[in-house]
């Protein structure tokens, strides 16, 4: 039987499963820290977390001004998890958050994920950029 996964709002209570969430993805070239990846969690507008059992397999977040527009980031599911309906599920229940408060869901990703996305209803509107800091 297979495990049934646990979708939450409630962080994780050891902020280094998201670290290695994010290690495991290759998604922490800037270095962040445990204490830096609680404080984005902490500071997003909405956070959804998938666990099973204990162990935190995925997660998104979404920052907003909570009136017009929300930009969803951070969907990452651990490699051993993929392909199991999890990051649908995460996408899914943070749009139902956006639509139930009234707010635009938009995203950034990278071109590889555009069919992913649009899967999911997304469509491409806009170029995105980013202009690089150090750390």
């Amino acid at each position: 039987m297979e495990k049934k996964i646990e979708y939450t709002i409630q962080p994780p209570e050891d902020f280094e499963q998201l670290w290695n969430l994010y290690e495991s993805l290759g998604w922490n070239s800037l270095k962040l820290s445990v204490s830096d990846l609680e404080r984005m969690c902490i500071q997003s507008w909405y956070a959804i977390y998938a666990f099973d059992e204990q162990q935190l397999v995925g997660m998104g977040r979404v920052i907003s001004d909570g009136v017009i527009t929300a930009i969803i980031c951070g969907v990452g599911v651990l490699p051993s998890y993929q392909s199991k309906g999890i990051g649908k599920e995460i996408v899914n229940r943070i749009v139902t958050h956006c639509e139930q408060n009234k707010v635009i869901p938009q995203l950034m990703c990278v071109e590889g994920l555009e069919p992913y996305y649009t899967e999911l209803g997304f469509k491409k509107f806009s170029i995105g950029m980013t202009k690089s800091r150090k750390r």
